[in-house]
């Protein structure tokens, strides 16, 4: 099965009709799992986020406590009994930033405000199509498609919304590129990955770099077609992925050194990565037309010499259970790995929990489509 994101007229009508099937169903229960021995550490706990399918307005929140080793699945209808719709539709991000946690529900056309201690709702903020969310100097950075969820070889340009944290309101956007998605800040400049999934095949080819300061763009940077991921490094350096046109251009991984040009081309494919110390871990599931099957590897890079160190980070063979790896993360305190798996992408999924060494611990059923992880150091209460 292709991924996710790549969206189509079809996809969009199955969705439409799966939405109107389900729109009397009851929200599915909390369920409490003991998974693992509770421990104390300054990380007391994470949040996963679950996309589910487009349509199906489905996106539930998880959480895990590390102190009883508990699991707690869909915690947001409980806490939030009076939100009627509940999540929304496809949670695309989440994040922390001060005492606030922050869910990008990207078909919704919404950002989720709420209580970091409790999950409970403080606001929603209008964005229309919003995909990710970064933070700096009290303002959170939302890139959007701008437009409706449709493949148009004619889409608008896109833009990043700059919220203030305190009011939770839209103050100014800068357009950028072509359906962007992740970003990170460095030097006082916004770095914005642009994918021009909409307009397949002329897809984009550019990171925007976005002066803070004036709010404008002042450059793009020409990398790979259809880009995604970011990550900044302790060097300078920025990591960026591209998903390649599923078809004759494969997966890759670039990185932007500090005066901003593309310095390497690792050659290695990347749906999703984390950065933890000097290495950042990455999967790919990386379709093929050829095969109709995925080709699935777990890659490490040193930072530091920019060099691939493993092409498989699950040491033990368990790497076999996970049918199609989709969120990735590691705790930063016990640097443990966690991998979740879609499946098939409309059933509830599963996370994995690996040691620092590559090794099975645990796994538990998520919501559908687990994928995005923050970590908090602040003890959650109420569930």
């Amino acid at each position: 099965m292709k991924h996710t994101y790549n969206i189509s007229f079809l996809l969009l009508m199955c969705a439409l009709m799966l939405h109107a099937c389900r729109k009397d169903e009851k929200a599915v229960p909390p369920t409490v799992t003991p998974v693992a021995p509770g421990i104390t550490g300054q990380v007391k706990g994470f949040y996963l986020l679950n996309e589910a399918n487009m349509g199906s307005n489905k996106s539930t929140l998880d959480y895990f406590d590390y102190e009883t080793g508990i699991y707690h699945k869909n915690i947001f209808p409980t806490v939030n009994p009076g939100v009627v719709k509940e999540l929304g539709d496809v949670g695309n991000d989440i994040e922390i930033y001060g005492s606030k946690l922050y869910a990008v529900i990207n078909v919704s056309h919404l950002v989720e405000v709420m209580d970091l201690t409790t999950a409970r709702h403080i606001a929603t903020i209008s964005i229309p199509n919003c995909r990710y969310i970064t933070f700096d100097k009290g303002y959170a950075y939302v890139s959007s498609y701008a437009g409706p969820v449709l493949i148009d070889p004619n889409a608008r340009l896109g833009y990043v919304a700059r919220v203030d944290t305190t009011t939770l309101t839209v103050k100014d956007t800068c357009v950028v590129g072509y359906q962007p998605e992740e970003m990170v800040i460095r030097d006082n400049k916004l770095y914005v990955a642009n994918s021009g999934g909409y307009r397949v095949p002329k897809y984009d080819n550019t990171v925007s770099v976005v002066d803070l300061n004036s709010f404008k763009e002042t450059k793009k940077i020409t990398v790979g077609i259809n880009l995604h991921r970011m990550e900044k490094d302790h060097y300078g350096n920025i990591y960026v992925t591209s998903r390649g046109d599923y078809k004759n251009t494969r997966s890759n991984t670039y990185i932007i050194n500090a005066a901003d040009e593309v310095s390497d081309v690792l050659d290695l494919p990347a749906s999703n990565m984390t950065l933890s110390g000097d290495s950042i871990y990455m999967y790919s599931t990386e379709w093929s037309y050829v095969t109709n099957s995925n080709t699935i590897s777990y890659a490490i890079v040193n930072t530091k010499t920019k060099s691939i160190v493993t092409r498989n980070f699950i040491t033990d063979g368990t790497d076999k259970k996970i049918k199609i790896p989709y969120g990735l993360a590691i705790n930063p305190e016990t640097k443990e790995i966690y991998v979740t798996d879609a499946k098939n992408y409309v059933t509830p999924g599963r996370l994995y929990c690996f040691t620092p060494d590559g090794k099975y611990k645990w796994d538990v059923a998520t919501g559908d489509i687990p994928a995005h992880f923050v970590f908090t150091t602040r003890k959650v209460t109420g569930l």
